[in-house]
């Protein structure tokens, strides 16, 4: 019994020494956008000090971090909404339907997402160019897609799978066609999945950095690409960075906190049957 207590005491240390790995830097980040410029390169670092939110204000008074701001919203919440358009109904062909084949289609499907992005940024930059796509909100989000779709639609699928069959066949009973059965029947079901699946893809397209960087322009670069903006040849304006990066974390970790109990739920139940 002694054994079985001490083993959870030190697990339990183990874990808490694993999250304030991980957390710490982030609570630096933070703790950095509220410091002046003196309090930032203080050395020893200092913990306690007096806040101050001019880093905010400079950032936020900044029209064109607010103007990549709006970009990044736009490209995030269409490459999340495109992609659950088209993914859900895909996954949900490879999960219902007989198909030659089915399996190898899916693992393709899933292989799109295993490209590193240094990899097919040429091809993309050489094709956009031509189509006159760079620079482009449609752009940005046609490459986000091949990125966040695999995922929709192999986590999707999964998820479907893990609905019994008997409920779409009742529907049909019932008088109500395939797509019918679909949206009213199994859709309402898989929320939980689609809600990861949705906050999964938004993070893909609210956190990417290199085909904002080579893909963007002045018209439509994003927040990511904005923070670096205020490094320049002066120096780097470590509040200023700080403040901008907590800005452009701050909606990811208001929509995880918001939707938890589903993406928990999302990314659990797909996997059982």
């Amino acid at each position: 019994m002694n054994n079985r207590i001490l083993e959870r005491s030190v697990l339990q240390v183990i874990y808490w020494l694993m999250v304030l790995a991980f957390a710490f830097p982030i609570f630096w980040f933070i703790l950095t956008s509220f410091k002046t410029r003196v309090d930032a390169f203080s050395f020893p670092p200092k913990i306690l000090f007096t806040p101050t939110l001019d880093n905010f204000q400079s950032v936020l008074g900044n029209a064109s971090f607010i103007h990549n701001y709006m970009n990044s919203i736009i490209i995030g919440v269409s490459t999340t909404l495109l992609s659950l358009l088209f993914g859900l109904p895909a996954a949900y062909a490879l999960a219902r339907f007989h198909m030659k084949k089915k399996e190898n289609l899916a693992f393709w499907i899933l292989s799109i997402r295993m490209a590193p992005p240094i990899m097919v940024i040429l091809p993309f930059y050489l094709i956009f160019q031509r189509l006159d796509l760079l620079d482009t909100y449609i752009g940005l989000i046609l490459v986000y897609l091949t990125i966040s779709l695999p995922f929709v639609v192999w986590m999707m699928r999964g998820y479907f799978e893990s609905i019994p069959v008997d409920l779409d066949n009742a529907a049909r009973i019932d008088g109500a066609s395939r797509l019918k059965a679909f949206l009213m029947v199994v859709i309402p079901l898989a929320s939980p999945g689609i809600v990861a699946s949705a906050i999964f893809s938004f993070i893909t397209a609210w956190n990417e950095f290199i085909f904002a960087l080579i893909l963007t322009g002045n018209q439509t670069k994003t927040t990511t690409i904005a923070v670096t903006g205020f490094i320049s040849l002066e120096g780097i304006r470590w509040g200023e960075v700080a403040a901008a990066g907590t800005l452009v974390c701050l909606p990811v970790i208001l929509f995880g906190l918001v939707i938890q109990k589903y993406l928990v739920s999302g990314l659990t139940m797909g996997s059982v049957k």
